[in-house]
């Protein structure tokens, strides 16, 4: 009988031990849900890539932006066609605004801003700076078509699936404007055939 007791004993106490370790592991289950049912309410990896996709525009804008500035300055110094004067003043002009809205609208939704040329860009400009005349003017105007072709998709793509209102806003705004942009430096292309 004794014995009998002995495992019964023994038995109960092992379904007890059971039940106590069952209950953390059910406990533990259920703040786990909890914890997941926490951080889907926080920044999903969708939110984060919409966020770092709208920077990467405005990045990308205000690099291209840039580029076109400088460019476009040093082909106010060194070309002698009025054509191409015309349009790079109006580069320097038309992409400094462009420019001070982006930087404004960057401010606001906290995303940093290139303040120098990329080493693309920077290349490009060194590489033009030694060139004169007539090599420097098509080396000029086919950098301003590869440019503004890529910098119209940018805008276009982000006007169109951009989540950062004010972002969208100004893509929507500036796409027309690089449109003109191409259109007139694809005329000043032509021309030079």
């Amino acid at each position: 009988m004794k014995k009998l007791s002995y495992v019964l004993m023994i038995t109960l106490a092992a379904y007890a031990m059971q039940g106590c370790n069952s209950a953390p592991k059910d406990a533990k289950e259920s703040a786990d849900s909890l914890n997941k049912v926490k951080d889907t309410s926080a920044t999903s990896p969708d939110t984060m890539k919409t966020v770092a996709g709208d920077a990467k525009f405005a990045t990308s804008a205000a690099a291209g932006g840039m580029a076109e500035i400088e460019l476009s300055k040093l082909a106010q110094q060194k070309t002698a066609d009025a054509q191409i004067k015309k349009f790079a003043a109006m580069m320097v002009k038309d992409h400094s605004a462009a420019g001070e809205s982006l930087m404004a609208i960057a401010k606001k939704e906290n995303i940093t801003l290139p303040v120098a040329m990329d080493a693309d860009h920077q290349k490009k400009y060194d590489d033009m700076s030694k060139l004169t005349g007539t090599d420097f003017d098509k080396a000029y105007v086919n950098a301003m078509v590869d440019d503004h072709k890529g910098a119209l998709g940018l805008m276009q793509d982000e006007a169109k699936n951009g989540k950062d209102p004010a972002l969208v806003a100004f893509a929507g705004k500036t796409a027309p404007v690089v449109q003109l942009h191409l259109g007139a430096v694809n005329k000043i292309h032509d021309s030079m055939k």
